[in-house]
């Protein structure tokens, strides 16, 4: 296989990685890193240099903002960790439970409705020493915070995944086609 291909090949493995990184619970910038080292194997580790260390430690930063996000919409919204473990768990089921069903958007849309669901009932459960309307808000306000906080903290993950596959397009394109 000639470079250009696997050049195009590995655009595309990148572009998916930083569609994975918009979605909540997807490892985006992890397909982006795999890239990155099938390109260097490829090449011979040829022109690892200072923007491969750069684009590592943009891919770091995103995971570390992705949970930095998380971590504090909850504790701004007064959630427990219950709901968070709610909104994971949700996230998962709803992922799995709808991918069957509607397999072209269903994930995402159990991923988001999970993830809310799943903080609720968290929260919920957690909050029993309250009284019926007290706890219905204060687990609606938990979870409102934790989906909005994933959904920041994934664009923030995604644009810097975006920023990595510039990165990498600007230091090997001359590599590949000049």
């Amino acid at each position: 296989m000639d470079i250009t291909t696997v050049y195009w090949i590995i655009l595309a493995v990148m572009a998916v990685g930083v569609v994975g990184a918009m979605i909540p619970g997807l490892p985006g910038s992890s397909i982006i890193l795999a890239a990155i080292v099938g390109w260097s194997i490829f090449t011979g580790f040829a022109g690892i240099g200072w923007p491969m260390i750069l684009i590592f430690v943009v891919l770091i930063l995103s995971a570390v903002v992705e949970y930095l996000a998380l971590y504090f919409g909850a504790k701004q919204s007064g959630a427990s960790k219950w709901s968070q473990y709610g909104a994971i768990a949700g996230m998962v089921l709803g992922f799995v439970g709808l991918l069957p069903a509607l397999p072209f958007g269903g994930p995402l849309i159990g991923v988001l409705l999970g993830a809310i669901i799943g903080a609720f009932v968290g929260e919920y459960l957690y909050r029993s020493n309250l009284e019926g309307s007290v706890r219905m808000q204060q687990a609606l306000k938990a979870s409102a915070g934790i989906v909005v906080a994933s959904l920041i903290g994934n664009a923030i993950e995604a644009l810097l995944a975006a920023l990595a596959v510039a990165i990498f397009i600007y230091s090997t394109w001359s590599y590949v086609f000049i």
